[in-house]
């Protein structure tokens, strides 16, 4: 669909819009897709919401517990090192 083309669609009673069928394919929105309404000066906007929330790291750092002494970076590379070892010697 190119800009010049217009499609048209009503608002029901209860203020229900339906989505023309090739703007849902092409966007991916299948039934029970949620989205953002953001009224602009054009007009209304539409966009897919996020699956989750955004987050900031600072909001989520040191929500699992840990005891013990702290890793270096060469034991998380040691680690990462041997996991795909170990996954590579399994295949």
């Amino acid at each position: 669909m190119t800009r010049a083309e217009s499609l048209i669609t009503t608002v029901s009673t209860k203020g229900q819009v339906i989505l023309p069928k090739a703007v849902r394919q092409r966007r991916e929105w299948a039934a029970g897709t949620r989205l953002i309404v953001e009224e602009t000066a054009e007009g209304v906007l539409l966009k897919q919401a996020p699956a989750f929330a955004p987050t900031d790291p600072s909001d989520v750092f040191g929500m699992l517990p840990f005891s013990g002494e702290p890793k270096t970076l060469d034991d998380m590379e040691d680690g990462l090192l041997a996991e795909a070892r170990r996954r590579h010697d399994r295949d």
